[in-house]
């Protein structure tokens, strides 16, 4: 099974949920602005990644600019900050079995399926 943590007005997340969709696999659609991660879910996610929470950040959105660029903040803190505000979450995230990635490009997908 594949789940992926879609935003639909994301045009990297439509790319990368039709590359899913066309796959031979069943699959679960969440869409994390409407279903929030929970603490434990984002700590999976980010270890299935190998991610440190920096790096799921989207640096660049205005929310993060306006108010946590240039603090330096734990990663509690930033897993915090991504709890409250998903809109900062890099996606779509791609999650098959112990495995995850940030499909972009959607191409990335193909590691996971390994």
């Amino acid at each position: 099974m594949i789940t992926i943590y879609h935003n639909p007005r994301c045009t990297k997340s439509r790319e990368g949920l039709s590359f899913v969709e066309n796959l031979n696999e069943e699959i679960v659609i969440r869409k994390y602005l409407d279903e929030p991660f929970t603490k434990a879910e984002l700590k999976d996610v980010l270890k299935k990644l190998n991610y440190k929470p920096i790096d799921l950040v989207r640096t660049k959105e205005k929310e993060w600019t306006e108010n946590y660029k240039g603090k330096e903040l734990s990663d509690e803190e930033l897993i915090d900050v991504l709890l409250n505000h998903p809109k900062l979450i890099e996606r779509p995230i791609v999650v098959k079995n112990n495995k995850a990635v940030v499909a972009r490009p959607y191409e990335k997908i193909n590691d996971i399926l390994k």
